[in-house]
């Protein structure tokens, strides 16, 4: 049971450091660098030219579910290449379980084809 407890001891230490450490970074950054402020210093800077405009503009919300589901399997598709090394260790079933994976990505995509998703001249 005492083996148990030490282990438990260990995360936790590793959990607190783990929240620690970044607060206590930040605070001594923000503690220890000069801070100057200008207007100069405080102006968008876009290129080395004067800034046009509103920052604040609208964009379509497919532009944001094209850009999300790039994310999503571009992701996922990095968990295929650990599989394709260790195929012929794995077997058959991880054979089954890439498949289920694969065809869970391709529901994904029917219903993001489906719902006109992947249609950017509609934009």
């Amino acid at each position: 049971m005492e083996k148990y407890a030490n282990q438990y001891v260990i995360v936790t230490v590793f959990l607190l450091l783990g929240i620690a450490f970044p607060i206590v970074v930040l605070w001594l950054g923000k503690l220890l660098r000069p801070s100057r402020p200008t207007p100069e210093k405080e102006t968008t800077y876009e290129s080395g030219n004067d800034p046009v405009g509103d920052s604040q503009i609208r964009f379509n919300v497919r532009y944001y579910l094209y850009a999300l589901m790039f994310v999503i399997f571009d992701a996922e598709t990095v968990f295929l290449y650990p599989w394709a090394v260790a195929y012929k260790q794995l077997g058959l079933f991880a054979l089954a379980e890439m498949a289920l994976f694969v065809g869970l990505l391709l529901i994904g995509l029917i219903y993001a084809w489906r719902k006109k998703v992947l249609q950017w001249n509609s934009i």
